[in-house]
């Protein structure tokens, strides 16, 4: 057997698939959106079995971008978990055929609870999609499976459906990435986000005066392990920055360069950055401007230079 060929196969019938169930969506989704993103409770999502596990995945997506959900086995609903369920809450119920007992069985009692019931289910005249309020169609023309038994193709359209729509009320939402760092703090991504400058920056900047010869300002950025210098004048103001680039480009451009001072060859113009802003901001403006370092501005006077952030600084703080 060649079982590439057959894999290949299987990608290709359920990408058909995916396109079928596409094709079949319409304003309904709208309303789905809508009445999750008005919900004063939670999003349940309930199922069994193969669509359980995809619902689950489901809850946790729908969590994790801003709506608040869990996810309920029906087997257990109807042995006492419903009480997790409120008036108000939106109900998302999965099941391919619609008409599995164990999601049929709790209707009755969600009706009672006074919750919203959506129905996703690939069989719009089933009785769980005449029960639902809404239908999100996940009708499939075939399993993958090569007896049309296994649930395939109808899980996969189960977790897109269940994808879009997470994204669909992201985008209600306006979720943005702090957002999503603020739902993920143990991940290096959230780290990252919530993470500001302040809270990884240096307050031992290394510091030259204008006046100092070129062998000082090597000693300074040599002996401070930073790979740069801030450049001061008479009145202690911070007129510019010394790096290991500035260095080398001084050499190549000087014959004389022991006789220079630091005045001659710092870069003026250096970049700076509010102690406020996060890493992920500061990294940017590195790899931008293919720099390793930034001064740090304090955030309400934007003039007064209070630290330093090198790309060794956040590389260490990702490990």
């Amino acid at each position: 057997m060649d079982f590439a060929q057959i894999s290949r196969e299987v990608f290709d019938q359920e990408i058909g698939e995916l396109m079928w169930v596409s094709h079949s969506i319409g304003p309904e989704i709208d309303e789905v959106v809508n009445l999750i993103y008005n919900c004063t409770g939670k999003v349940v999502v309930t199922g069994i079995g193969k669509t359980g596990l995809i619902g689950k995945k489901i809850a946790a997506s729908l969590a994790s971008t801003g709506t608040p959900a869990i996810f309920m086995n029906a087997t257990d609903a109807v042995h006492g978990d419903l009480g997790m369920v409120c008036q108000g809450d939106v109900v998302i119920a999965i099941s391919n055929s619609g008409s599995t007992i164990e999601i049929t069985n709790i209707l009755p009692p969600l009706r009672k609870i006074g919750t919203h019931l959506v129905a996703m289910t690939g069989n719009p005249e089933s009785p769980l999609a005449k029960e639902a309020d809404l239908l999100l169609n996940i009708g499939i023309r075939a399993e993958a499976c090569p007896l049309n038994l296994a649930p395939t193709s109808s899980t996969t359209a189960t977790l897109v459906m269940g994808d879009a729509l997470t994204i669909c009320l992201m985008k209600k939402r306006g979720f943005k990435a702090e957002n999503y760092a603020l739902y993920h703090p143990g991940g290096a991504l959230g780290r990252r986000l919530l993470t500001r400058v302040e809270d990884l920056m240096s307050q031992e900047i290394p510091v030259v005066k204008e006046t100092d010869l070129f062998k000082d300002v090597i000693y300074i950025v040599s002996d401070r392990r930073k790979g740069m210098s801030m450049v001061v004048n008479e009145q202690g103001v911070m007129t510019g920055i010394i790096t290991d680039g500035d260095i080398r480009r001084a050499v190549q451009q000087y014959d004389d360069i022991v006789s220079k001072r630091a005045v001659d060859f710092m870069t003026r113009g250096f970049k700076k950055i509010s102690r406020k802003a996060q890493i992920d901001d500061a990294l940017k403006m590195m790899t931008t401007n293919k720099i390793t370092s930034i001064a740090v501005t304090d955030a309400v006077n934007g003039d007064i230079i209070v630290g330093l952030i090198t790309i060794h600084d956040i590389i260490d703080f990702g490990k």
